[in-house]
């Protein structure tokens, strides 16, 4: 290390080279997520392109080769040459950080994407990239490579290595970029193909009429290859697809869809015989899973619709309390897609709206919309249902709230489910510090003993929680085993959870790798997306990974956390060496524990992320709601309990045609 400091030493990193030195801070990973962000950059593109009325339809190709293709049939990229900087649109686009047709209103009146990185980044971030534009009665195309340059001695990142050639004359418009991710930056450059198709599904439902098509080259079957999203009904489909699983409280969605006050507002509703809430927002087309003052005007202009409703039919008397919001959103299903001029994110992964002039357009929209289809005589079947779900929920909810109280007034909601329970960190900074939810009392004694206890609390569960999908708050509450958990956290739930509350930054669900664990570990995360979702959408929730298999030759140890570990492991040992199938963790000491599960230095553990809600919702309706046949459907095609789960519906679930 140097001991002086001087301006010499200062790099400079011009063009795109600080998107290689740094591409975390401009696409947030190099894993998988941050490959698919590459694609969803150049997706993003043609999707403005047809929010904005400028296209119809794209086209997803993913070749033999690890390369991937966008094609919509827009506008085409910009062949003309930039009056200041003296080279043509393409280039502009692709290689200078900043630049775009985003920044006014002229070319786009809403974008996703406002701050023009995506398509450099993605050509920084490739081996190499391809542009073919069509526009002005021309088919033009310009490459680009990062290659090595030996005076330099670096990457030369997305330089171009040929010019803008006009390849033909064509009647055709839009424009096609194809790029290859470069594997020195990503650990995987192999893109998933049920990742890529629920996104695009996605797509296609926030864009009624929306043609997207999707080809995997890769996929052995020809029937297989293709398939294609369309969706005429738009969002009031999208609703649809998530209750395709629940029962409906009435049969058409609402569909509320117009402009206030420059803002754009698309809403479907529709409430199930569930308790739990499900609300899906997107602004620009871009998911918002924290919400923002969109939801939060939605909220307050249904709540006020329907509160005035209910007086003037007589549900609610003149000395009756309103009801409160999340009375009248039991069960619901919403889907809202709003679009902004200029949007305000809150944080680097956009995914809380912070404009405060879209709460009162998003209020007063959905209040006059709401108001204009409950006082129409031909919805008052529906009216009626919400308004009578609601008393009952408003109900339930009082006596919720009661039960706290008196649970408070006992000891019982605070400390008494936890005595002999928890074992507390000495740590005082929540960031700093994670709890362990572990199961039962065997592995809970073992993990207390092996822990680092400045940092890691250990919290034991007896048998397997209660299944809380389909249950209300108050039997959630009931339960002993969430109440030690809702009180360890320190968040509260629901309606009242405080995210700043809480005590610990990582909470780990470890359970037995067997079916039993899977199972425990399913209604722990349908607890905390149900009723904590926010601690899942902050990154808060994780799984401990336990090895499987132990592989033991003489002094030397290897652990197994897959089989396809266990075939690495004992090709390492050679001959004689004795295997161990570890059934649970209550067979390791606490040592093992720590070095194999709890080791921060070694151990693995599994991000839970949401990357597309809707499908967790339908998933999780699936696998722990009451309909017997989709779960057993799912089951009998994708139960592997040693492997990555895809996350992807049976085919003849799924919406959408080849």
């Amino acid at each position: 290390m140097a001991k002086t400091y001087s301006a010499s030493m200062l790099k400079v990193l011009e063009g795109l080279d600080a998107v290689r030195m740094r591409p975390g801070m401009y696409i947030g990973s190099t894993g998988s997520r941050g490959l698919h962000h590459l694609l969803w950059e150049i997706v993003d593109n043609a999707i403005d392109e047809v929010a904005n009325g400028y296209a119809r339809s794209i086209s997803v190709e993913l070749h033999k080769d690890g390369s991937a293709s966008v094609e919509d049939d827009g506008r085409g990229v910009p062949v003309d040459i930039h009056p200041e900087l003296g080279i043509t649109g393409v280039e502009v686009i692709y290689t200078r950080l900043h630049a775009g047709g985003k920044f006014d209103h002229q070319n786009y009146a809403y974008s996703g994407g406002l701050h023009g990185v995506g398509a450099s980044v993605v050509n920084a971030l490739s081996k190499w990239l391809v542009v073919d534009s069509c526009t002005g009665g021309g088919h033009y195309r310009m490459r680009f490579e990062s290659n090595y340059d030996p005076v330099e001695k670096k990457i030369a990142s997305g330089r171009a290595v040929t010019p803008l050639e006009r390849v033909s004359a064509t009647r055709k418009h839009g424009t096609r970029v194809t790029f290859l991710p470069d594997d020195t930056v990503f650990e995987e450059t192999k893109f998933n193909a049920e990742t890529v198709r629920r996104h695009l599904r996605e797509l296609a439902y926030l864009n009624k009429g929306l043609s997207i098509t999707f080809v995997d080259e890769r996929e052995k079957d020809p029937e297989k290859q293709k398939t294609v999203f369309m969706y005429e009904g738009g969002l009031a489909d999208y609703v649809s697809y998530i209750n395709r699983d629940k029962t409906p409280l009435y049969e058409n969605v609402l569909m509320l869809d117009g402009m206030q006050d420059d803002v754009r507002v698309c809403l479907a509703i529709q409430h199930t015989d569930d308790y739990a809430e499900n609300i899906f927002s997107y602004v620009n087309n871009i998911p918002t899973a924290e919400g923002g003052t969109h939801e939060m005007g939605f909220k307050a202009g249904f709540t006020r619709a329907l509160n005035d409703y209910a007086r003037k039919v007589g549900a609610l008397k003149e000395k009756d309390n309103n009801l409160m919001g999340e009375d009248y959103r039991e069960g619901i299903t919403a889907v809202l897609a709003t679009f902004v001029r200029n949007p305000q994110f809150e944080g680097q992964t956009k995914g809380k709206l912070g404009n405060t002039e879209v709460r009162p357009a998003v209020e007063a929209f959905v209040y006059a919309r709401m108001t204009e289809y409950l006082e129409n005589l031909k919805n008052q079947d529906v009216a009626q249902a919400i308004v009578e779900k609601a008393l009952r929920a408003c109900k339930v909810r009082e006596a919720a709230r009661k039960a706290k109280e008196v649970a408070r007034a006992k000891n019982q909601l605070d400390a008494a489910p936890l005595v002999g329970k928890l074992s507390s960190c000495t740590g005082r900074k929540a960031e700093e510090n994670e709890m362990f939810i572990v199961e039962g009392d065997s592995a809970g004694g073992s993990a207390k003993q092996g822990r680092d206890r400045r940092f890691q609390a250990i919290l034991p569960i007896r048998g397997k929680p209660l299944n809380v999908e389909k249950k209300r708050i108050d039997q959630v509450l009931a339960n002993e085993e969430f109440r030690s958990i809702i009180t360890a956290l320190g968040t509260g739930i629901g309606e009242d959870f405080d995210i700043k509350s809480l005590k610990y930054y990582k909470v780990i669900i470890l359970s037995d790798a067997d079916q039993d664990g899977a199972h425990i570990r399913a209604i722990l995360l349908t607890f905390f997306y149900r009723y904590m979702r926010e601690l899942v959408t902050a990154g808060h929730v994780y799984i401990g990974m336990p090895p499987l298999y132990k592989v033991q030759k003489g002094d030397k140890i290897w652990y197994a956390y897959d089989d396809k570990e266990l075939g690495k492991c004992t090709k390492a040992a050679g001959k004689g060496y004795n295997l161990q199938r570890y059934k649970g963790l209550g067979e390791m000491n606490p040592e093992q524990l720590w070095a194999t599960t709890m080791d921060p230095s070694q151990r693995k553990l599994l991000q839970v992320t949401i990357d597309d809600a809707a499908q967790a919702d339908r998933l999780i309706t699936i696998l722990m709601g009451d309909k017997v046949e989709p779960r057993k459907d799912y089951i009998s095609q994708f139960a592997d309990f040693n492997r990555q789960d895809n996350f992807e519906l049976p085919e003849h679930q799924q919406q959408g045609g080849n």
